[in-house]
């Protein structure tokens, strides 16, 4: 029953659609630019020709064009040519120094790269013993470059955290 009432108004006043349809103005080219529009309008009247040329359908290109017949098949992907090739080898892994945080996604880090946790506790232990943890001794270490670790003692600070009292009142001494 429901197809039936679908169609119905479906098929509805479809002659007068499909004629308000063809009759409907036809999209038209993009308007050209004014310095080109004098240059074509005198080649069409120096060369009538052209317009006749530019009109009429080559019946042999349409033939040598229905001849044409493609068969394609899809590459091969990048990811089979990858693993067809030689695998990487192996990249050199370290344990994280502290488990007191309870890293639980952080199994092994790559050699020359640190985690957060250990990135704040390098930078404190430099802050508070810069004499014996130096830029050297902490590229060692952690088994980084020097000149990251120069660059991170650089340019890298722990959050440190300062309370300024109120101007009115006095600052208790820390004993």
């Amino acid at each position: 029953m429901g197809a039936a009432v679908a169609r119905a108004v479906r098929n509805f006043n479809l002659e007068n659609r499909a004629e308000r349809e063809i009759s409907r103005m036809k999209p038209s080219p993009a308007p050209r630019h004014p310095s080109t529009k004098n240059l074509l309008l005198e080649q069409m009247s120096s060369h009538p020709e052209i317009k006749g040329e530019i009109d009429r359908k080559d019946d042999k290109l349409l033939s040598l064009l229905k001849d044409v017949y493609v068969d394609s098949q899809d590459p091969v992907s990048s990811l089979q040519v990858k693993d067809a090739t030689a695998r990487q080898k192996p990249k050199e892994f370290r344990l994280p120094k502290d488990h007191q945080f309870d890293m639980m996604d952080v199994k092994n880090i790559p050699k020359g790269k640190i985690s957060i946790v250990e990135a704040l506790t390098l930078l404190n232990n430099h802050k508070l013993y810069p004499d014996t943890w130096t830029a050297k001794k902490i590229a060692e270490e952690y088994h980084l470059e020097q000149q990251d670790v120069n660059s991170l003692l650089k340019y890298f600070v722990t959050f440190e955290v300062k309370i300024f009292p109120p101007e009115g009142k006095k600052a208790i001494e820390s004993k």
